[in-house]
């Protein structure tokens, strides 16, 4: 990473008085986690994906639905890496604010981040849809493929906490991204191509004046109201901002 750049983002960070991380896909990516839209990417393996993601096809097709979850989202041994790892320590610091994520794997949490808007939800929660039990993750990938509740007389689809395709966000989780983006002095937008809507329309809401640090190996629509923005990988830029930062992780 270049010096100057990393520098850059560092004194940012110190001078901010209230920091937001915004992040997507590719701040999982290094965990092992798949994400949806580069090269080597679920859409890339699966062309039927965004159409088998979606509340109608779970009901229809259960089968193929829960399969494509197995594979994709309920995978084992997947940690945190040092962009997770260094996130909660800018936290426990009194460096970072908040975490507003696109990614449904709870790694921010497996960190130590406390203060985290999951956008899209989580697959560690998952919940009957006829009577509201909830089951963990590892509770489902117990049971048959498609999973159905055990209270006495329910038998109700569980299906895991997460916005499908054709679903909305969550109100109370739209209103705590917007708040804490709009008070950021310093908003950090990582590993995110900001094409996926209504979530990527939120960095909008930063106060005037506020700086962005964008992170991303490619190009994003919105490069061009960033104040700096750096291309190598997320995990590696984040481990040399510790290092930089003096703090140990």
């Amino acid at each position: 990473m270049d010096e100057k750049d990393l520098k850059a983002f560092a004194d940012l960070v110190k001078q901010s008085h209230y920091t937001v991380f915004f992040g997507g896909a590719g701040v999982s990516t290094a965990s092992g986690v798949p994400d949806f839209r580069s090269a080597t990417g679920i859409y890339s393996k699966h062309v039927g994906a965004e159409r088998i993601l979606t509340p109608g096809y779970m009901h229809a097709h259960p089968e193929e639905f829960y399969a494509f979850n197995r594979e994709y989202f309920y995978q084992e041994g997947i940690l945190p890496n040092d962009c997770h790892k260094v996130l909660a320590t800018l936290e426990k610091a009194g460096k970072l604010d908040l975490v507003v994520t696109q990614n449904i794997d709870g790694l921010h949490q497996a960190a130590g981040s406390l203060k985290v808007v999951e956008l899209h939800g989580s697959t560690l929660r998952q919940y009957c849809e006829s009577c509201g039990k909830t089951y963990s993750l590892q509770e489902v990938k117990a049971m048959d493929l498609v999973p159905h509740c055990t209270e006495p007389g329910c038998h109700g689809l569980i299906r895991p906490d997460i916005v499908l395709y054709e679903e909305a966000l969550k109100e109370k989780d739209i209103i705590a991204a917007i708040q804490g983006i709009a008070r950021a002095d310093l908003l950090i937008i990582g590993g995110t191509s900001l094409t996926v809507y209504p979530a990527a329309g939120l960095i909008q809401y930063q106060k005037a004046g506020g700086k962005k640090v964008l992170l991303n190996m490619t190009p994003t629509p919105s490069d061009r109201i960033a104040d700096l923005i750096i291309r190598d990988p997320i995990a590696q830029v984040f481990a040399q901002l510790a290092h930089t930062l003096d703090l140990a992780y």
